[in-house]
């Protein structure tokens, strides 16, 4: 990956934005945008756009969710002790002894999420999966009070971990799932128009989808696109004790290239165009079987009025919904050189519908 496309990686993940904070993130999305979009601009719902070939035919739409899973606070008790709940779904055991970015009015606050600890635990309890119940924050303050002083009900927070390459092409972040989709979708509109695409591509960083794919429903619609690609993060499983998930999810390896999603959520003509266009440009490819509606974008944008024409590419990746999820950087290069070369084969007189 070129110096320039990981400067921006870095400060798109970087950004702390749980589900419904998504402005932060949000912003330098558009800025990085702005350097080569017709146009760029916000919706009510908080789902950013950026346009190629505004106002031609078809037109495109490219999805990337660039929220992540956080954590609510929910009560303050009257020892200043933050209870929480959590904003999408999280393995609740990666939760204790962690530190958390609390996103308030007046800027982040650090604190910790506490837990009784193992020696006062009860051997029953040590067995049991921790609940949101059992685990609170600490902002290092004494009553209720002070702690209102600082943050309020409402408020959400995030894991404090950052972007870092790990070796070679390897890295961490904390929110791959999916603020990297969101990444991918810009930097494929920027490649489409280097290489002389024609249809209109209209990229998207939609919100709320860790809650129910809420902002791809409401962009999709405002768009109305005849094509729509979502993009966003499959399970890597080329990692210890993955035998049984390579039965149930396919095999997919980091970098071994984009995971291109089958079944009922895609429209298998347009499907075949990208695995044929992986082919034509020499770029390795997984295929990702997907026996129904999948959780993600895709499942809002082909539903979308009359349907859409819909693809899913998925970036392998390892650890999903923790604090240390792992991708490849190869991947992501190649998924976006895909998504470009298929958008400029793209024109008015292209068609995926299927004879009855």
């Amino acid at each position: 990956m070129d110096q320039d496309r990981l400067n921006f990686l870095k400060r798109l993940m970087d950004e702390a934005c749980p589900t419904g904070r998504e402005q932060p993130a949000a912003r330098v999305w558009r800025a990085e945008a702005g350097a080569f979009a017709d146009r760029t601009w916000v919706d009510t719902h908080g789902n950013s756009f950026a346009v190629v070939n505004e106002g031609a035919k078809p037109r495109i739409m490219l999805a990337g969710h660039v929220d992540e899973i956080g954590l609510m606070i929910t009560h303050v008790d009257e020892q200043g002790y933050l209870w929480i709940t959590g904003l999408g779904g999280w393995d609740r055991q990666v939760l204790p002894g962690q530190r958390v970015r609390i996103l308030t009015d007046s800027g982040p606050v650090l604190g910790v999420i506490g837990r009784k600890a193992i020696h006062i635990l009860k051997p029953e309890e040590r067995k049991k999966v921790v609940e949101f119940e059992d685990l609170w924050i600490d902002i290092g303050v004494s009553s209720r009070d002070e702690a209102l002083e600082v943050v309020r009900i409402g408020d959400a927070a995030v894991l404090d971990y950052g972007f870092e390459v790990l070796r070679g092409e390897l890295a961490v972040a904390r929110a791959f799932d999916d603020r990297v989709g969101s990444f991918i979708v810009i930097e494929a509109a920027r490649r489409a128009k280097e290489l002389g695409a024609t249809a209109s591509i209209v990229a998207v960083a939609t919100v709320q989808e860790e809650i129910g794919k809420r902002g791809a429903t409401t962009s999709a619609f405002g768009i109305d696109p005849q094509i729509g690609i979502a993009v966003d993060v499959g399970q890597a499983t080329d990692t210890p004790q993955t035998d049984a998930c390579k039965k149930a999810y396919g095999h997919a390896t980091l970098g071994g290239g984009p995971m291109i999603a089958r079944g009922p959520n895609m429209t298998p003509l347009f499907v075949e165009e990208l695995i044929s266009t992986a082919v034509k440009h020499d770029i390795p490819y997984q295929i990702e079987p997907c026996p129904r509606g999948t959780g993600t974008d895709a499942n809002a944008i082909q539903l979308t009025r009359e349907g859409v024409v819909t693809g899913l590419i998925s970036v392998p990746n390892r650890y999903m919904h923790s604090p240390c999820e792992v991708v490849h950087l190869g991947d992501l290069d190649h998924i976006i050189e895909l998504m470009a070369q298929t958008m400029a084969g793209i024109d008015e007189s292209s068609t995926f519908l299927e004879e009855i």
